[in-house]
């Protein structure tokens, strides 16, 4: 079974992220794969990038960061930097197909698509903070500029969860439709892209890249700060606690790591 699914469906290239297992939850080999179709679909009309088996996607894999391996890590951070600047780059529209959770990278790659429709019972939100990381590639820039500072600050921050009524709300996807829809949305709206100009839709899309563009030195930064913080107490615990199925207490870990250091309240 192919981690990744690139098909071609007319006139359109669908990405299927096929790890239900993890929520579909990237490693670096399929942020490179994805990386891969969405740098060759220039002659497509739009690609649609969506998930299998209920999910939509859960982000970077969190099963090494309890162990980490500061080599792979790098890349994966890296490469999934390369992945939602290929959807930017990418000169076809490109639509995020939502049906369930898109949770910490997956709700990023949701800010970094050009459309989004969900189903009904699709959820949104980042993880960061709460597994020992922060979302640099996305949730802690551009965000703000499509849901407001501190919309965008809540949701990078805080880790809550909304729903896609909430979503569609606030301004981060653009349509909700009936659970069991989301195939027959997604051809109604190629049908609409299928009707314009391939060359303007490329400049319109190009030139809406401006707070994208002005954002990209901030993830960079951002990005070398996740990469010096590899292995740190707080990414261990989160990652662990994730795994294992618990809150995190990153306090404790502070303290059992470093026994002077008195724990704060």
């Amino acid at each position: 079974m192919a981690a990744i699914e690139v098909e071609h469906r007319g006139s359109a290239v669908w990405i299927t992220l096929n790890r239900p297992e993890r929520r579909n939850a990237y490693d670096l080999s399929m942020a490179r794969d994805m990386v891969v179709a969405l740098e060759g679909a220039a002659e497509a009309d739009a690609v649609v990038i969506t998930g299998a088996g209920g999910s939509f996607c859960a982000g970077g894999s969190l099963d090494q960061l309890g162990t980490p391996d500061p080599e792979q890590l790098r890349s994966l951070f890296t490469t999934s930097l390369r992945l939602v600047d290929a959807i930017r780059s990418c000169p076809r529209p490109v639509i995020a197909a939502v049906d369930g959770p898109a949770a910490g990278g997956g709700n990023e790659l949701v800010v970094a698509c050009d459309f989004a429709i969900a189903t009904q019972r699709s959820t949104f939100g980042q993880t960061g903070p709460k597994v020992g990381s922060a979302p640099v590639l996305g949730a802690t820039n551009v965000l703000s500029v499509q849901i407001g500072e501190k919309r965008a600050k809540e949701m990078a921050m805080l880790c809550r969860r909304y729903s896609a009524e909430q979503a569609l709300a606030v301004g981060l996807i653009n349509e909700v439709v009936p659970n069991g829809g989301l195939d027959e949305a997604v051809g109604r709206w190629l049908g609409e892209i299928h009707q314009l100009s391939p060359r303007y839709l490329e400049i319109a899309k190009i030139s809406s890249n401006q707070w994208w563009n002005q954002s990209k030195d901030n993830m960079n930064a951002g990005l070398g700060m996740l990469i010096q913080a590899i292995g740190s107490e707080d990414m261990v615990e989160g990652a662990t606690a994730f795994l294992e199925k618990r809150p995190p207490d990153f306090r404790g870990a502070r303290s059992a790591a470093d026994p002077d250091e008195e724990a704060q309240p």
